[in-house]
């Protein structure tokens, strides 16, 4: 066998070091198409888009990975039970919008920087005036494009999943979503139109009242529980009048965690709202957040959409959700809430007294 002198021993091991660096290379591809090639799993990421913070954490089954969020983002952590499961979260980084703005997506792209992320993520929507100062600055930046039903959220997971390593928790979260999903669309299959409550839903609540339309996730997962939006013929999100919403008279309105503030009595109680017939019939809840809120698309939505089917269709639906949260939590993150922890999920007190609401009790 010929022997290697010192030169030629350096040149093998500098060639297997670098052959193990690029066999470390992993391609993630983001909502819009792009490839982004990361030398390894991303241990530094920041998002923008909301619902992605947690997502993360849930694929992860830790908050180590992310290491700045929107401020949106970092208050569901700190309210919810992420803060709880993962104190580390709440100490994330939240100056990453310009001017220190509590919403929207604009970057500051120095404090950005200064961070040394691995990967951003950021809206499609935010346009490129917020997204081409990311990447000029050789940030690497996923793009999320946001989308009327699952689809995108899946396609998020998915994403995520190869860019931290772990695509088949991606798969496993993904399968659930989807076997949820066909759950229920079974169960409304023989259900008339007339035979689904009109619904009203609320991401803002306090000061003004927006809603959004069909073409919005919201909207969308609405009809997959059972429901009739209200709001169908609105383009996305709009802000709306207390007239027009007694016009509508729901029969049911849901109002998110998105404001601290938010509360069902903004409806109960204000002269017009009051009359609705979802007011009259105490059928005005606020929807639950666990690691994240339940309204938005995130990876725990199945047990939003079954919390929704139980209030919208409770002669059809019976998820035991307690159970359910019991057993998917785990699997998420890794750890089993408290029967007080799930009490402070489903928003036990702030929806005491609302019709059907026993159901979802300690037994």
């Amino acid at each position: 066998m010929r022997k290697l002198g010192f030169a030629g021993l350096l040149a093998t091991l500098s060639l297997f070091v670098g052959t193990c660096a690029h066999a470390e290379e992993i391609n993630v591809t983001d909502l819009t198409g792009k490839t982004i090639t990361l030398q390894k799993p991303a241990e530094r990421i920041i998002a923008f888009p909301v619902p992605m913070a947690s997502m993360v954490i849930a694929l992860d089954q830790s908050a180590d990975r992310l290491i700045a969020a929107h401020p949106e983002a970092y208050s569901a952590i700190e309210q919810g039970i992420l803060g709880e499961f993962f104190p580390k979260a709440k100490a994330l980084g939240t100056g990453i919008l310009a001017g220190g703005a509590a919403q929207g997506s604009k970057p500051n792209v120095e404090a950005i920087a200064a961070l040394q992320p691995d990967l951003v993520l950021q809206w499609a929507h935010a346009g490129n005036d917020n997204i081409a100062p990311l990447v000029n600055a050789g940030i690497k930046t996923a793009i999320v494009v946001s989308g009327d039903d699952d689809t995108y959220v899946q396609q998020s997971l998915t994403m995520l999943g190869q860019a931290i390593g772990k695509p088949d928790r991606a798969k496993m979260i993904n399968d659930w979503h989807n076997d949820v999903i066909g759950k229920l669309q079974a169960g409304l299959k023989s259900v008339a139109e007339d035979k689904k409550p009109k619904v009203a839903y609320f991401f803002y609540s306090v000061d003004k009242l927006w809603t959004v339309g069909n073409n919005y996730h919201d909207g969308w997962q609405i009809q997959l529980t059972g429901g009739r939006n209200a709001a169908a013929d609105i383009d996305k999100w709009k802000q709306v009048s207390v007239e027009q919403v007694a016009e509508w008279n729901p029969e049911v309105i849901f109002i998110s965690t998105f404001e601290e503030k938010a509360s069902v009595k903004r409806f109960y109680d204000d002269p017009v709202l009051g009359l609705t017939d979802a007011a009259k019939n105490k059928r005005v809840y606020q929807v639950p957040m666990g690691g994240y809120r339940w309204d938005p698309g995130s990876a725990e939505s199945p047990l939003g959409w079954m919390w929704l089917a139980d209030i919208l269709q409770p002669d059809l639906f019976n998820f035991d959700l307690r159970a359910e949260v019991k057993a998917w939590y785990p699997k998420l993150y890794g750890q089993t809430p408290t029967d007080k922890q799930i009490d402070a999920i489903l928003r036990m007190d702030m929806n005491a007294g609302a019709k059907g609401y026993e159901r979802f009790a300690t037994k």
